[in-house]
Parts: structure tokens; sequence; C-alpha cells
């Protein structure tokens, strides 16, 4: 994704960078769901799209409600949560589009299996924590707080961003 704001572009970069996502939507009784999703890099427009299925329990949760959460974690310090949108695209051009064959794990009858759908995500909010690779930057900040006393909140870059 290209963007001038620098906040924007690392919360993105965060994103781009973990496999998995852990997908959160509403049920129809208000009851929240989280379930793993094998994450697809954004597009130019910051949109992230998932594969599922026709008649799981994302597209029937999106249909009633469509808000979305997606977050996103790894042991290596980089943390990021999206808030926003989501709604099923059924578009078999976009799926070939955005078909790799990796997600022939989770579909393997391929791309043109009919219980194949697309979720798009329009995100309106994100927030990142990025300790990025520095595995000295959060040992020091964690020896800080130990000798200090005090919260170690230099860690790692961390900012909310509006989309």
């Amino acid at each position: 994704m290209h963007t001038s704001n620098e906040n924007e572009r690392q919360l993105y970069e965060v994103v781009n960078d973990l496999d998995i996502c852990m997908m959160t939507t509403v049920e129809a009784d208000g009851r929240l769901h989280t379930r793993p999703m094998a994450n697809q890099d954004a597009d130019e427009a910051g949109i992230i799209w998932f594969f599922t299925d026709k008649d799981g329990s994302v597209v029937r949760n999106l249909k009633t409600n469509p808000q979305v959460s997606l977050g996103y974690s790894n042991a290596s310090g980089r943390h990021a949560v999206l808030g926003g949108k989501g709604e099923e695209v059924a578009d078999q051009a976009m799926i070939e589009a955005k078909w790799s064959e990796d997600i022939k794990a989770w579909f393997p009858k391929g791309k043109s299996d009919p219980n194949l759908t697309l979720v798009k995500v329009t995100p309106e909010r994100g927030e990142y924590w990025d300790a990025g690779s520095s595995t000295v930057i959060s040992a020091l900040g964690y020896l800080k707080a130990k000798i200090t006393g005090e919260k170690a909140d230099d860690m790692m870059d961390h900012e909310k961003v509006s989309l």
C-alpha cells in the first residue's frame, strides 16, 4: 500500500508481515466469534481480502452485522489490530486475481469451488505495536522496567491510526 502517512504505512507494514490474523465478527445473538484466517496483503486502497466459505459463520455474521476486528501478533514483537466493515464479495474474477496455491490448503477443490467466496474488509481504524526485529530493544526495555520499577512504554513503537 502506498501512503504518505508514516503511521498508516507502519500499520500496514506490520499487517502485511504476518501470515495469520484472528478475525472477530458479531453473531446474530450479539456474541463475538473469533477465528484464525489466512492473511492476504492489503491492496492499494488498504482493503484486506480473505477467502472463506459462502455458507460459513463469517459470511452469516457479516449479513447481520458488518463490524469486523482483525488481530495480528507474532513472537518478535509485532502486533496490530484493525477495525472496520466486512462484506461478502462473490466475484469469480476477483477470486481468480487473489488466488494463490497456498489457499488450496483450505480449499482443495480450488478456485472454482462453488462454496468459495471472498470477504472484503474495509478498515476504519487501526493500532500497532512494533518492536521490529530488535530483541535487544525489547530486552533493554524489560531490564529498564525491572530496575526502575516503571512501565516499559518505550519498548516498541505504538500508534493509533484513523483510516
